[in-house]
């Protein structure tokens, strides 16, 4: 038998070494060029459960790319392309009338928050490459970076990668600590600020500028200064007119550095042409795939592909990247509020357990985690979810929906866990998630009783804007199409859950704890996590399938809305349907005038021409633009 010749990597075979080297590829201090640092990632991990996992995800995504690309090529064929980037160009006129100047809007970043913390109490550690985590990376230093060791990669991975690497247990009070201390700091120069991590957040630094009289480049020294006496950490600073450019910018210049973009839309326009498609927030591993594929690895080769992406808004999001192409995203900086929260969760990472007792010893373990956080945050809901991992990595989730509210013992939501769990059983597992959905805030008023009532959505926010990026296809709940997202591409936020814990097997003495903890709770309340990187707003991402893009089987307990006799508050008939059918009908009642208004109007534009009129994508379509 002659030996096997060798053979180019195919581009499949280059996709998994990119897929392996994990989200945290583009992290600041890691060589440019990762070519060989991939390839001893992929020798240090084939064989394994999670090599086969994430072989296997690659080879979905590479059918699913060539699906679009099919799709791409029949919505393309026989079409002029040129009314529709008519349209197109008449929609970046209209985005770019929303280009707000007017606000500093600063991006705050720690530098390798962690290992810096250590360094302050071993100084010891100074110029050696270290890393925090047990089982996983939490964060590597910057030393440890120039050997292509990364947060979210597996110890001995990174060993691989760097022999004399330091490793060193976490120590979250210790980071908690400094934590608060920063974030005070923070609040002196903006105190409504948006926290998006225990190591960043977002500023609006516009009035106390004013205030003091100073530029903005003076304050944010004056900010990082003041940072480095008082704890001795060093930040890393983005200055812009909005949210989404700043943040890009705090990365330019780290560490320990700032970055001023100017405030114009000239210099602004130039700084997103060139800059790659992956550096923008909200445009995950997948997303950069799947724009590759169409051609586009720069901002600026969006608006070269525009057509085939308002043909194609579904899968990509059209709004959000001719945003990102413009430069022009939201500048509001403001805390989280209670009634934006969707969802309450807590999960636990183990060493793969087949033994059935274990395994319901650490759902419940799971409860009495999620409903500690229940009770200190005043929450319940309608809906219980389960995740599991298998020690394949393959997730799941099951989920059953109440026409109560949930109770907040211990007993009982771990009763509900192990009614959803007991049928899947025996598996072999490596995670168990719960997290309740649907939520009821108990520290908000009694809401106003008759008619009112109706007129005030569960959960709704003061900030709802438009949703501008439709994600039917990566959702699991219907409730997700309801909620807008402009602020990152389809399935950005379900990836970004997906990377964390995303490793190998934790060793026997190593388990992680992940919490959904209350937004912006007081700084004595936050429980640190390993630092995340939020595109703008740090959110929970809302679903009933919360917690990551899974692989997800049916969940029969959606189909359990109950049909019964129901009165039309807005005509007063007596209906026999489910709440979905009385929704329905009240909107259909209080759209009635509206529905004959737009037909006059439509008629009256008839005759103007087709090429002319301002045409939205569908995910956009039927929603007021605000100006963000």
């Amino acid at each position: 038998m002659e030996p096997e010749k060798p053979h180019e990597p195919s581009q499949d075979s280059a996709s998994l070494l990119k897929r392996l080297a994990g989200p945290s590829s583009t992290k600041a201090g890691l060589t440019h060029d990762q070519t060989a640092i991939n390839r001893i990632i992929a020798e240090a991990s084939k064989g394994s459960k999670f090599y086969e996992n994430e072989k296997r995800k690659d080879k979905e995504l590479s059918e699913r790319i060539a699906k679009i690309l099919k799709q791409r090529d029949e919505a393309l064929q026989g079409v002029d392309i040129r009314p529709i980037e008519r349209n197109i160009d008449h929609l970046l006129e209209e985005l770019e009338s929303q280009r707000d100047l007017s606000q500093i809007v600063v991006h705050v970043d720690m530098d390798a928050f962690y290992c810096s913390v250590e360094l302050l109490d071993d100084p010891s550690l100074q110029g050696k490459p270290f890393a925090v985590g047990g089982g996983v990376l939490s964060t590597a230093s910057y030393e440890a970076r120039k050997f292509g060791v990364r947060s979210g990669m597996a110890t001995f991975v990174a060993k691989k990668l760097c022999p004399d690497l330091i490793l060193l247990k976490s120590s979250f009070e210790r980071y908690s600590e400094m934590s608060d201390k920063v974030m005070e700091i923070f609040e002196r120069y903006d105190p409504t600020m948006l926290v998006a991590g225990c190591d960043e957040g977002y500023l609006n630094i516009t009035k106390y500028c004013e205030e003091h009289m100073v530029d903005a480049d003076t304050c944010v020294q004056e900010i990082r200064d003041t940072v480095f006496r008082e704890t001795s950490l060093t930040v890393s600073a983005g200055i812009a007119p909005n949210k989404m450019l700043a943040k890009i910018c705090s990365d330019k210049n780290k560490p320990n550095g700032q970055y001023h973009l100017p405030f114009d839309c000239t210099s602004i326009k130039a700084f997103m042409h060139d800059l790659s498609i992956r550096k923008v927030p909200g445009v995950g591993r997948v997303n950069e795939r799947l724009l590759e594929a169409l051609g586009i690895k720069t901002c600026g080769d969006i608006f070269k592909h525009r057509a085939t992406l308002q043909l194609m808004d579904k899968q990509f999001g059209l709004v959000f990247l001719l945003r990102t192409y413009l430069g022009v995203t939201s500048n509001v900086v403001q805390p989280i509020q209670r009634e934006e929260r969707k969802s309450i969760g807590a999960e636990r990472t183990f060493r793969a357990l087949s033994n059935k007792a274990q395994i319901l010893r650490k759902l419940e373990e799971v409860a009495g985690e999620l409903v500690d956080d229940m009770v200190r945050g005043g929450w319940t809901g309608k809906t219980v979810t389960l995740k599991y991992k298998l020690d394949t990595f393959q997730v799941f989730t099951r989920a059953k929906s109440f026409d109560r509210w949930v109770s907040s013992k211990k007993e009982d939501i771990f009763a509900i866990g192990k009614e959803l769990l007991l049928p899947e059983l025996p598996l072999t597992l490596r995670l168990i998630g719960l997290r309740v959905t649907k939520l009821k805030d108990l520290h908000a008023p009694e809401p106003a009783g008759g008619i009112k009532r109706f007129f005030e959505p569960a959960n709704s926010s003061p900030r709802k804007r438009p949703r501008l990026a439709s994600n039917a296809e990566d959702c699991n709940d219907e409730e997700d199409d309801a909620e807008e997202d402009h602020e990152s591409m389809p399935g950005f936020y379900e990836e970004e859950e997906n990377a964390e814990g995303r490793c190998f097997d934790a060793p026997e003495d190593e388990e992680q704890t992940h919490i959904s903890h209350d937004l912006n709770p007081p700084h004595h309340e936050r429980r640190t996590r390993p630092p995340v990187s939020a595109p703008g707003p740090s959110r929970t991402r809302p679903s009933d399938s919360p917690f990551s893009e899974t692989t997800s089987k049916p969940m029969s307990a959606r189909q359990g809305d109950r049909v019964r006799h129901q009165d039309c508050p807005i005509c007063g008939k007596l209906l026999e349907t489910d709440n979905k059918g009385l929704n329905a009908h009240i909107d259909f009642c209080l759209s009635r005038n509206v529905i004959m208004e737009a037909q006059t109007d439509a008629q009256s534009t008839a005759k103007k021409p087709k090429d002319l009129v301002l045409s939205w994508p569908s995910s956009a379509k039927g929603k007021q633009k605000r100006k963000r």
